[in-house]
Order: structure tokens, then sequence, then C-alpha cells
């Protein structure tokens, strides 16, 4: 035989209970306290002054890398255009003709100006600066940068 089945009814909500349960639910809510925000926001700062140090040094390095690879790139420049005066039908005849040869522009942001018969010039990129110095070419070798 089947069991009765009995007619439950809701229990009567109280405007009273209502209002202290929510009270209660908004006290049991879960979330960030002022100190671990303001903890966060500072390992975040230091995390960031941080990455800008590095930033900067990298930023040097850069630019002095640039000027290495230029001054590589003029005695490359030089090496080449001796090559192609040693083969030409006139040949080596001095150095200056060596230097007016040369292709001395090595790109934007480099600021350069040498003149034959100087010691070198100071070679621009950025902030940085390096005074070059070079050795003249002569019959059995070409002319180099340092």
């Amino acid at each position: 035989m089947p069991k009765p089945t009995v007619k439950r009814r809701k229990p009567k909500i109280r405007m009273e209970n209502m209002f202290e349960r929510k009270k209660t639910d908004l006290r049991n809510q879960s979330g960030f306290t002022l100190l671990e925000i303001m903890s966060v926001l500072v390992i975040l700062g230091v995390l960031f002054s941080v990455t800008i140090h590095q930033f900067t040094t990298l930023s040097d390095t850069a630019y002095q890398k640039a000027i290495e690879s230029a001054v590589q790139e003029l005695n490359i420049r030089e090496t080449l255009t001796w090559y192609d005066l040693k083969i030409s039908n006139d040949g080596w005849i001095n150095d200056a003709d060596v230097f007016n040869r040369l292709d001395t522009k090595l790109g934007a942001g480099y600021h350069w100006n040498p003149a034959a018969g100087e010691i070198g010039g100071s070679l621009h990129f950025g902030p940085n600066t390096i005074a070059l110095t070079r050795n003249q070419s002569t019959n059995k070798a070409a002319g180099s940068w340092q």
C-alpha cells in the first residue's frame, strides 16, 4: 500500500527575520582588506621601478652596441674600398684617395663628419659618443678605424 502524502506548508517568513538574515549575509561576504590592497600596490610599485631601471640600462647598452657596430661597418667599408682601388686600372695611389671614395653615411641617427687627414672625429649615436682614430691605408694594407 502506498504511503499517504502529506502536504507541507511553507513557513511564514516574518519581515524581522528577513532583515536579520540580510545583515548576517553581508557580514559573511569575503573580500580584500585595505591592508591587503596596499600590500599589493607596494609590491607592484617595487616591480615597476626595477623594470624601469632595467629598461634604461638596456637602452644604454643598445646605443653602445650600435656605435661598436658602426665602427666595424667602417672597417669593412674601408677594406672593400681599398681592395676596389687595388684591383682597378689605376691601382692604389694614396690614403687620401681611399678616404675620399669611402662611403661615410652610416644611417639615420648617426652624426659624423670626418675629413681627410683628420684623426677620425667623433661618432655620435643617440646619447653616446665615441672618439675615432684612423690608421691610414698603405700600399700593402687597408686603413682601419678604432
